[in-house]
């Protein structure tokens, strides 16, 4: 370990990045806390309530934090590749020893300890593709390291996803935004919005309609390129295999997504949102026009919500809190106890609270001397932009239900030690952000 000034190591550590992570932590304690307060509750320090583990497990980040503040920063990118094969480890273990919480088997258990691999390792992955990213015979400009890269990504979201946490799966994709901001092509963006037009086409339209669209759309693309065809034909052999590709996304690995991969409560939902009721293919043993457990969930949220008004109805006064209405209050709609307590005004604080984090997080990147520091700066934005906007979404109805918590403010106790490990690793990254690590 070097040798640290207390004096100067002190000035240099971001105290604004750290009152931004006590503050969600605050809120996050007194939301839970509120959900699990009933007029009969007795001592408030009962070890068997959800926001005494939180205050623990917080109690438990803080000591690790300090840790942290005092490790060589060098240590970081040293361990990176080994701490991300213990991820990987850790995750082919779950699959054979995981217990199955909600469906899903993500979990392990350790004695009175219950822990989630999945969020953890998107620290370790975090860490690994900074150092991949950072190492000096990398080029970003090859495509096989670009390759490397994005498995190094998405490895971990394959193995997840056959423990059937397709949310926290979809969570790494998030990683792009670090890749992008190192050189990723604009193509390849492009190809994910190019995806999800495609799916949501899928879903609205008749196969024949589909086909029908695709072929007008690559007969506009021939007769636009037609000086381009005659001078070289490989433009027309380029469009229709794109045309033919399309098609085959749609037919085939549309449906194969929504009847082995989603959830039956996912794929509703997905149809919700556009309007939609899903065929009994994709959604088995519901009754037509039936209400799912995940539209109950969001209903339920959309009330509390709603009920808020602008100023809220006060601390400790919620009725649809205070009697349970919603389910997963205390972790996936957190946000619902955070809008009906305080209202428009609360929520709007909150959410501001999170875009001068997520906005902290990028200054922070973009005055790093060292690559290392800033992929992983750009990759703890990612995450937090990604789960903060998808959760916000599933809340008030715009996203679908896929069990995703509201980071430092959802109960979680291993999510809760990953957001705090991640910040803090970065503010001590940043104490050092005139080195080069590598």
């Amino acid at each position: 370990m070097s040798t640290i000034n207390p004096k100067t190591y002190l000035k240099k550590i971001d105290g604004v990045l750290i009152l931004l992570y006590l503050l969600l932590v605050a809120i996050g304690f007194i939301s839970i806390y509120a959900v699990e307060h009933t007029s009969e509750a007795g001592d408030f320090f009962q070890m068997n309530k959800s926001y005494m583990r939180q205050l623990i497990f917080l109690g438990i980040g803080l000591l690790i934090s300090i840790v942290i503040l005092f490790t060589d920063s060098k240590t970081f990118p040293n361990l990176a590749f080994l701490a991300y094969g213990f991820g990987i480890v850790l995750l082919l273990a779950t699959l054979v020893l995981g217990r199955e919480v909600n469906g899903s088997s993500s979990f392990l258990v350790l004695g009175p300890i219950q822990i989630q691999p999945a969020e953890m390792t998107k620290f370790f992955t975090a860490l690994a593709l900074a150092k991949f990213l950072s190492t000096v015979d990398t080029n970003y400009l090859d495509k096989k390291n670009r390759y490397i890269s994005i498995g190094l990504a998405l490895f971990p979201a394959v193995i997840i996803l056959l423990q059937k946490e397709t949310g926290v799966a979809l969570v790494y994709f998030s990683f792009f935004l670090a890749m992008y901001r190192e050189g990723l092509p604009n193509w390849i963006p492009l190809l994910g919005f190019g995806l999800i037009f495609l799916t949501v086409a899928t879903l609205m339209l008749s196969p024949t309609m589909f086909s029908i669209l695709i072929a007008i759309i690559a007969l506009l693309a021939i007769y636009s390129n037609r000086r381009k065809i005659r001078k070289k034909k490989k433009y027309l052999f380029n469009t229709l295999a794109i045309a033919a590709v399309a098609i085959a996304f749609s037919q085939l690995l549309v449906p194969l997504t929504f009847t082995k991969v989603l959830k039956p409560y996912q794929v509703e939902r997905i149809y919700t949102m556009i309007g939609q009721e899903a065929p009994k293919a994709y959604s088995p043993g519901r009754a037509s026009g039936g209400e799912s457990a995940a539209e109950y969930n969001v209903r339920q949220s959309k009330i509390a919500i709603a009920s808020g008004g602008f100023f809220g109805k006060g601390f400790l006064n919620g009725e649809q809190t205070k009697n349970d209405w919603v389910p997963e209050q205390r972790t996936d709609f957190i946000f619902c106890s955070v809008a009906e307590q305080f209202g428009f005004l609360g929520s709007m604080i909150l959410v501001l609270l999170y875009m001068s984090l997520i906005l902290r997080i990028a200054y922070i990147a973009e005055r790093q001397r060292s690559k290392f520091s800033r992929v992983f700066a750009y990759g703890l934005a990612g995450i937090l932009f990604f789960h903060v906007l998808i959760n916000l979404g599933m809340t008030i109805g715009i996203a679908t239900v896929i069990g995703i918590p509201l980071p430092l403010v959802s109960y979680g106790g291993t999510s809760l030690l990953t957001f705090t490990i991640m910040i803090f690793v970065l503010i001590r990254l940043d104490a050092d952000r005139s080195m080069i690590l590598r």
